[in-house]
């Protein structure tokens, strides 16, 4: 393990800054609690996998870190998240916080409208109206998704016409046209065959150098893949935080983690 892994592995805690700061989160949809008392830090850089069972807070704490919260009525955060040192309940305006956070959803979500608009959307409503500078971004979002090869010669067609894959990826594209310092996937191999999603999780290993990565994942395997570290929720439990390797290779602190990575349940 290299010095900086063991340096974070070894605390797990989040006592050190990371990009996202989360201390003592709870998370509740009414007399419900998702997530209980959760520390951690994802550093910055990272690919930080987050896995465990359905129904134990994986997805509730992304709905947390991008404020999609605001739009439940219900859902009740107590605790801090905070980025790059700044809480994100401080942020008057979400919609700038959300310019710094991309989000993949399991399932495909594509805009009634063309390729090409799709990725263009976000930077035109960052104001960018030159056609050239357009042309550049389209171009680079979708060959960062690896997708520019298929659709360049078809970019005024609907993104709805593509396949799930491909829809998947045009979705990524289109995280990706916000420039975003943070990415969120949830679950988003969920609909796409094994082909297209060693292509994603090749593109994810690229976009490491450039932003930080949170992976939610049922598929273990997936996780040891990808992540540099990994967190163990289990029925809105954090159970533990530790370098990847050390989860799957018989090291983990919790019994229960072992269990589960093992396929013992969930």
């Amino acid at each position: 393990m290299s010095e900086t892994a063991e340096t974070r592995a070894e605390d797990p805690a989040g006592t050190g800054a990371g990009k996202i700061s989360v201390r003592d989160l709870t998370i509740r949809y009414g007399d419900k609690v998702a997530l209980s008392g959760a520390s951690f830090d994802v550093y910055e850089n990272e690919i930080f996998g987050i896995i465990g069972p359905a129904g134990s807070g994986k997805t509730s704490f992304l709905r947390a870190l991008n404020r999609m919260s605001d739009m439940t009525p219900n859902m009740v955060i107590e605790g801090d998240i905070a980025i790059d040192g700044r809480p994100v309940r401080s942020w008057r305006n979400v919609y700038a916080l959300r310019r710094r956070i991309g989000v993949v959803f399991p399932l495909p979500v594509g805009l009634p409208m063309t390729i090409y608009d799709n990725v263009a959307l976000s930077p035109r409503l960052r104001g960018i109206k030159s056609k050239a500078k357009l042309d550049e971004i389209v171009e680079r979002c979708l060959s960062r998704a690896a997708l520019w090869d298929e659709v360049k010669d078809r970019l005024g067609s609907l993104g709805s016409l593509l396949s799930g894959g491909q829809q998947q990826r045009l979705t990524i594209a289109r995280a990706l046209s916000q420039d975003p310092e943070i990415l969120l996937l949830d679950e988003f191999s969920i609909a796409v065959d094994p082909v297209t999603t060693m292509r994603i999780e090749d593109v994810l290993k690229e976009l490491r150098s450039e932003m930080t990565i949170v992976l939610v994942t049922n598929l273990v395997q997936q996780a040891r893949r990808l992540a540099d570290r990994t967190a163990f929720f289990l029925t809105g439990e954090l159970v533990e935080v530790a370098d990847t390797e050390d989860l799957f290779t018989g090291n983990s602190k919790d019994p229960r983690t072992r269990d589960y990575v093992e396929g013992r349940f969930g």
